[in-house]
């Protein structure tokens, strides 16, 4: 019998518009003969499922179970492929525990720690991984640009700490614009990291773990035509994305372990996608973890997946047979 899967898409964020789309691109990725596949769609006040012919089945939050046809039909398996709130940052992890149903991202405990940048990136740090200088900032906080110029420098990045998709973004060259860099963030998130610049070359591993087999994929270099690889560079071919990376095959080594030992030291489960930037003197320095990452049909994990030399539907396959078994 096949097993019936529950892509979860949606969430309560500016990012709902790329959930969407990477839920139609984990649909195609799915092997439609091994499984019965359903786009369920999870917001603050609607949870229901997409059904053939437009129509929309309310989901029983006691079990996640819906109603087709007049009979009741219970998922075996979530893939979450929500970007922000309630799916990348542990809440509908920790729901799926409650109900015991297999999941295919990190638990709710890595889900929250990688879902604050400033927190994760600090915890990584303790262990030696390289990252940049950052402060960050609740809403009743403020610093003066005097202090974080002192501090950071110029130019910096703000951004939402508890945000993605480059929502809320501002690259900071001149100290005046930090105020309305921060109040601007604030409007996507809860928090805001004002993060040094590092010039250097953008590359980003994806990497996952099963029983028996560990799976590094080729890095992907990014080039973006923008001031910074901000949402136009990322879903409106604003940037060039180099799969595998133009950097030396040392350099790609270390970067590819780096991701295997971040990948152990969260505990993480599932796919996840590292951003670094390698300035001039070859360290990589990381910038955050990805948890849900894109799954379109040009996002980076699918691009680094097929110059592996690998299917998506293998991958997929992976994911969802390690955690029925």
């Amino acid at each position: 019998m096949k097993r019936r899967i529950a892509i979860i898409a949606g969430g309560d964020s500016s990012e709902i518009v790329v959930s969407l789309k990477s839920a139609e691109g984990i649909y195609s990725f799915l092997d439609k003969d091994k499984y019965n596949v359903y786009i369920a769609i999870v917001k603050r006040n609607e949870w229901y499922v997409s059904l053939p012919g437009g129509e929309k089945a309310t989901i029983n939050k006691n079990d996640f179970s819906f109603s087709e046809e007049g009979e009741v039909k219970h998922f075996d398996f979530a893939y979450i492929t929500i970007h922000g709130t309630p799916g990348e940052d542990g809440l509908l992890q920790g729901y799926f525990e409650l109900i015991r149903m297999p999941y295919s991202s990190c638990n709710a405990l890595v889900s929250a720690l990688t879902f604050n940048k400033f927190i994760c990136n600090h915890y990584l740090g303790s262990f030696g991984i390289r990252v940049a200088d950052s402060v960050r900032l609740f809403k009743e906080e403020t610093l003066t640009n005097q202090e974080l110029t002192a501090h950071l420098g110029l130019p910096v990045f703000v951004k939402p700490n508890d945000g993605g998709s480059s929502f809320g973004v501002t690259k900071v060259k001149e100290a005046e614009e930090l105020q309305p860099a921060i109040e601007k963030a604030f409007t996507e998130g809860e928090e805001v990291i004002i993060e040094r610049f590092i010039t250097g070359t953008e590359i980003t591993c994806g990497c996952y773990k099963i029983k028996g087999k560990e799976v590094i994929f080729p890095l992907t270099e990014v080039v973006s035509q923008n001031e910074f690889f901000d949402f136009d560079a990322k879903y409106n071919g604003q940037s060039e994305e180099i799969t595998p990376a133009r950097i030396s095959a040392e350099l790609t080594e270390k970067v590819q372990r780096t991701t295997s030992k971040i990948y152990s030291l969260l505990g993480a489960k599932g796919i996840i996608r590292v951003d670094y930037i390698i300035p001039s003197d070859g360290e990589p320095t990381l910038l955050e973890v990805n948890t849900t990452p894109g799954m379109t049909d040009t996002s980076f994990i699918p691009q680094q997946v097929h110059a592996a030399g690998l299917t998506m539907k293998d991958v997929m396959t992976d994911i969802i047979e390690n955690e029925l078994i």
